[in-house]
């Protein structure tokens, strides 16, 4: 047997392939089809996936949640600093009052970040950045070379 280059060796397969019969599909398998179908299309939109629903609900539901999002961020903030009378605000701040403390460790943090940065000169802030570009660069000179070697035309 002689051995066929990959061209021929696609040529053949490809004949042999074809020169199959076609195999029928199962008598029941359109049945089947049809009736997932009509299942499918009978689900209500808000029992489908996100991109199911229409334009206008997503965009409600998005501002409703938004809104709602907003409401809970401002409400514990105003809880936190302690601005509502209600006895019950009182209940909840008290109980969430590790969100200050967290709050305010965060606050200390990007404080403490913010003047050691600060302290840094300019020259090698920029000097850093443009290290960091070049080793960037060089990654990708390197990888292209990498590529090139490794997947060359023959």
């Amino acid at each position: 047997m002689k051995k066929l280059n990959e061209k021929d060796l696609e040529q053949l397969i490809h004949s042999t392939l074809r020169s199959l019969p076609d195999r029928r599909a199962p008598g029941t398998l359109e049945a089947r089809v049809l009736a997932e179908v009509e299942r499918r299309a009978a689900i209500a939109w808000y029992h489908k996936s996100w991109s199911y629903w229409p334009a206008t609900v997503r965009a409600m539901f998005l501002g409703a949640t938004a809104s709602l999002s907003a409401a809970a961020v401002v409400g514990c903030y105003l809880l936190i600093r302690g601005e509502s009378g209600l006895a019950l605000a009182h209940e909840v701040g008290s109980r969430i009052q590790i969100l200050s403390q967290l709050y305010a460790a965060g606050t200390w943090v990007v404080d403490i970040v913010g003047r050691q940065f600060a302290s840094i000169p300019s020259i090698w802030l920029y000097g850093g950045l443009g290290l960091v570009a070049a080793l960037y660069a060089t990654f990708l000179g390197l990888g292209a070379v990498a590529y090139r070697t490794l997947y060359q035309h023959e």
